[in-house]
């Protein structure tokens, strides 16, 4: 589409207030930046929130409306965005969002599927700054340019991209009910862990070889080579995304030391606080492998099924452990190497664990068909919009 304009020039200024000056008592809800699911594009409403007037945080501030698309300004790379649905409507936002409220010219919905896109991602991923804390301002969100057809073509746009988001949405919810099963298999089979003080525990580094990985960019002397290592955007809750790999050279020294074997843990030391201490088992997918120091790598003794311990690592047990000594920032936290050897291990009998296993892999075999279809569905949704901004899905008058 050729004609474009500053995403700025459609949208109008939203209220805000300073909860905390109210002269009335009450509460309301919050939206932090900690609600928001970024794979889903969602804000999750148990994560909303009421905080009473006086206790009100710093950032709470926006009051947003039903149709309102709300877009993180903070490591815009991981696009979290939202579009406001009626049952927040009224709720205060973190100052961590930039609030878009369309006005006449510009469909919601239109304008939610547009901060999805690439040329958007990619755009403000560009332009943030900050190292370690990368961040965009209000400015630079408004001043990025929105391909700008009739209205009638937005919502025409909008309706199709629609039907096609909500097929991908469908996949994602029977990944995340097989998900849920495989969660209540373990809880059936080994209990709750936060309910049994008479369990034996002891700690991961003596059931468990604990290493990090290789550093990005270190000095290297001698003989190096290239070959596939896994990044943190690899490692997820409970599975591998492997759709890219990157290479990274490394001497034969540290290829020895990191290379991965079939049933290795691969934990993340950081990232948002839902997503502290994820794991996945590694299977042995690439023939050479190693991985980065943000990674920590888990070979556990052969009286543990790796499987039950990627499992176990979900429950709430340990997610109350890491968060609890974590080092914690702004809407991120991180663990250390002594935190994570001292994980509290659950010594169950390896027949137990092998039964589990077993129960388990009917489970695994539907989740992979899941994703594989949710992997298509994700690839097609993404060639439609790439098809949508182009001007490709413009209705044909009669």
């Amino acid at each position: 589409m050729s004609n474009s304009t500053p995403i700025g020039n459609c949208v109008v200024e939203v209220d805000c207030w300073a909860p905390e000056r109210s002269s009335e008592n009450g509460f309301f809800r919050y939206i932090d930046l900690s609600a928001l699911d970024k794979s889903k594009k969602t804000i999750d409403t148990a994560s909303v929130v009421e905080i009473e007037f006086r206790a009100a945080p710093s950032r709470a501030r926006q009051l947003v409306k039903a149709g309102d698309v709300l877009v993180s300004t903070v490591r815009p790379n991981l696009n979290g965005v939202a579009l406001i649905g009626n049952d927040l409507d009224g709720a205060t936002a973190s100052t961590g969002y930039c609030i878009l409220r369309c006005n006449g010219n510009l469909n919601p919905e239109y304008l939610f599927f547009w901060v999805q896109t690439p040329a958007f991602v990619d755009e403000m991923t560009r332009r943030a700054t900050g190292a370690n804390y990368p961040a965009v301002t209000d400015r630079i969100v408004k001043t990025s340019k929105i391909p700008l057809p009739p209205l009638g073509v937005q919502c025409h746009i909008a309706k199709t991209l629609k039907q096609a988001d909500r097929l991908r949405r469908q996949a994602q919810q029977i990944e995340a009910e097989l998900d849920r099963l495989a969660q209540a298999l373990f809880r059936d089979m080994f209990g709750d862990y936060r309910q049994q003080a008479a369990k034996s525990f002891v700690p991961l580094a003596e059931v468990a070889d604990v290493v990090s990985g290789v550093a990005k960019g270190s000095k290297l002397t001698g003989a190096v080579r290239s070959l596939p290592y896994l990044r943190v955007a690899n490692v997820q809750d409970g599975f591998l995304d492997l759709s890219e790999i990157k290479e990274i050279e490394a001497t034969e020294r540290d290829i020895e030391k990191y290379r991965l074997k079939a049933g290795d843990i691969l934990m993340t030391e950081g990232g948002d606080f839902d997503k502290l201490g994820r794991g996945a088992m590694w299977s042995g997918e690439i023939t050479e492998c190693i991985h980065q120091n943000h990674i920590f790598r888990v070979r556990l003794s052969d009286a543990y099924e790796p499987r039950f311990f990627e499992c176990y690592l979900r429950t709430p047990m340990v997610k109350t452990y890491f968060l609890g000594c974590a080092k914690k920032t702004t809407n991120l936290a991180s663990i250390n190497m002594s935190q994570l050897k001292a994980l509290p291990t659950p010594k169950e009998s390896l027949g137990r664990q092998k039964q589990f296993v077993v129960a388990l892999q009917k489970i695994e075999a539907q989740r992979q068909m899941a994703r594989r279809q949710q992997v298509e569905l994700e690839q097609g949704f993404q060639s439609l919009m790439q098809r949508a901004f182009k001007g490709e899905l413009t209705p044909k008058l009669a």
